[in-house]
């Protein structure tokens, strides 16, 4: 039996497909724009809440507040800073409870909308809020890093509603700048420029 009658066909089909692919990476694809309800208002949403959002608090050393990288912005991470100009520190599970350490990620949370809204100007911009990583000031043997973040977590939805669920990962850490109570960065997608 000849092979060649089935390999050079074979082969011919994989150089037309392998150049149909290589094809496909050089043509432009058109962007699609995010579909977003009528209804959807977070600067609404938070008069309602009764937040008012700060002036962004300017980075402690050689980096910036936020990173562009075409719809996504990377926020990076943001202490709990209060509006007397102090933070919320210790350790949480030792220095503060567990509802007082929700309540300084929830402070954190509006931090890092203020940060979002110097950048976007509207954060009616916000498509969704895709990623957070909440890092709590905790002992070793503290369990409830979820139940702090939380108070982040929380505030993104009562502000985007279903545009503000996200991947979430809520850790412990030995110690946190400043001796904060809690650190957290935040991905999000925005409408396109």
């Amino acid at each position: 039996m000849n092979f060649k009658y089935f390999l050079v066909p074979l082969m011919a089909i994989m150089i037309i497909s392998c150049n149909a692919k290589k094809g496909d990476v050089g043509t432009s694809v058109e962007k699609e724009t995010p579909v977003i309800p009528a209804d959807y208002d977070p600067e609404k949403k938070l008069k309602e809440l009764g937040i008012t959002l700060s002036e962004a608090s300017a980075p402690v050393a050689n980096y910036v507040n936020a990173v562009r990288s075409g719809n996504l912005i990377f926020l990076s991470g943001k202490g709990p800073l209060q509006s007397n100009g102090e933070n919320i520190e210790g350790k949480v599970g030792t220095d503060l409870t567990i509802e007082e350490g929700y309540e300084a990620a929830k402070i954190t949370g509006i931090n890092q909308l203020s940060v979002l809204k110097s950048e976007l100007g509207n954060l009616n911009k916000v498509v969704r809020v895709v990623k957070v990583l909440g890092m709590v000031n905790a002992g070793p043997d503290f369990p409830d890093h979820p139940k702090v973040i939380n108070g982040y977590s929380d505030l993104m939805v009562a502000v985007f509603g279903e545009r503000g669920k996200h991947a979430r990962a809520a850790v412990g850490m030995g110690s946190l700048p400043g001796n904060i109570a809690v650190e957290i960065e935040m991905i999000v997608e925005v409408m396109p420029e």
